[in-house]
């Protein structure tokens, strides 16, 4: 895993330099977003991105909870105000996602696993929702090829647990393969 993730920095270096640049001259604010997520067994850890959303976009949320389009404790807004037009592009083809593998070097997530959940959500969660974080948080898993759009939390965890329950290593293969398509079509939030 390591170096895979290593190969995918290496491979991914010349396009994460250009986003980073235009990242950097649509609007002010760091290249980088970063989230303390909740991995494997509870630990925190800090999870890159690029920022794709304006630099206030978490004072602006709370004005924004009443929109929300997804249930349990997921937030999503399909035309969120605070995204971006470049974050817009990044995020349909999943490129905001790229300095994750720095995550994945440092061993605190997998090429494919659940996603990793903020703190508030985790909070929320029930007993049986605590399945998902027996594992590694990945950079793809089941429900970003299956159920992306989908509002409900409890597909959202129902696939996230299916993963941690039947893992294979084909599984795996099986999901970098329809992640492929759904990054190349174009097909992300």
């Amino acid at each position: 895993m390591l170096f895979r993730s290593l190969v995918a920095l290496l491979i991914t270096a010349p396009l994460m330099l250009l986003i980073a640049a235009a990242v950097k001259l649509e609007s002010k604010g760091p290249v980088f977003y970063i989230s303390e997520r909740i991995g494997k067994r509870g630990r925190v850890f800090p999870c890159f991105k690029f920022r794709t959303m304006v630099n206030n976009a978490e004072r602006m949320k709370k004005d924004l909870t009443a929109l929300n389009e997804r249930d349990g404790v997921l937030f999503k807004l399909k035309n969120d105000p605070r995204v971006t037009r470049l974050g817009r592009i990044l995020r349909k083809y999943s490129l905001d996602e790229l300095p994750q593998f720095l995550n994945v070097l440092r061993g605190e997530m997998s090429i494919v696993g659940p996603r990793p959940p903020i703190a508030s959500e985790v909070e929320k969660y029930e007993l049986e929702h605590m399945r998902r974080l027996e594992v590694l948080p990945g950079l793809t898993g089941l429900w970003q090829i299956q159920a992306r759009h989908d509002p409900s939390f409890a597909k959202y965890i129902a696939l996230d647990t299916a993963y941690v329950e039947n893992w294979s290593f084909w599984l795996d293969l099986r999901i970098l393969a329809q992640t492929a398509n759904v990054v190349l079509r174009g097909t992300g939030s």
